[in-house]
């Protein structure tokens, strides 16, 4: 279901970051979940490792010769010192133990390497289906929710982020979804 309903991110995402990243030797998908991001990855590094502690999701993700999955916590792994021109986690930070996974990211990531941490808010649709959506969200489901949740919502601006900021395109993804899409996707919510 998760592979099945979780909308994807725009193509223009990934094109920014490739032009991001001169060298393209290997990049880390963390917290991969179906390897979406990692397979849009493989299309721009030679190797893209891809890791996430969900066993399931690590079975069901999307194959590639050029992708390398392991179940793996994100601050604590197996790979070697400054491997990776560029690490990304989407929709996934929030899970994390920060200090952990940033010692993380500084030990693996290669000197001139990047962090991309990429998230998207809440479904839009008309005003009407919104404010029905922000009711279930706010209202019927929002005891639930975990508390990481809100920096989500918060469009991961709150998260403690010792790295430098590089200015971001704002993407938007349009998408044209039918009543089982869009409650397929209400239902990967973690608080459903």
């Amino acid at each position: 279901m998760y592979a099945k309903y979780r909308p994807v991110y725009p193509p223009g995402l990934y094109s920014f970051l490739n032009a991001l990243v001169n060298e393209k030797q290997s990049a880390w998908d963390c917290g991969t979940g179906n390897g979406q991001v990692a397979m849009e990855l493989s299309n721009f590094f030679e190797k893209v490792y891809a890791t996430d502690l969900s066993e399931e999701q690590i079975k069901n993700a999307v194959q590639r010769d050029n992708i390398f999955y392991s179940v793996e916590r994100a601050g604590d792994t197996s790979f070697d010192d400054n491997s990776f021109n560029l690490i990304v986690v989407a929709q996934a930070i929030h899970w994390f133990d920060f200090d952990n996974f940033y010692k993380e990211v500084n030990r693996t990531m290669k000197p001139d390497g990047i962090l991309a941490v990429i998230g998207y808010g809440q479904v839009r649709v008309d005003e009407e289906t919104d404010r029905v959506i922000d009711d279930f969200y706010k209202n019927t489901i929002g005891p639930f929710w975990d508390k990481e949740r809100r920096y989500i919502d918060e469009g991961y601006q709150t998260i403690p982020f010792p790295f430098n900021d590089i200015a971001t395109p704002q993407l938007t993804n349009k998408v044209e979804w039918d009543l089982e899409e869009i409650t397929g996707y209400i239902k990967t919510w973690s608080a459903v």
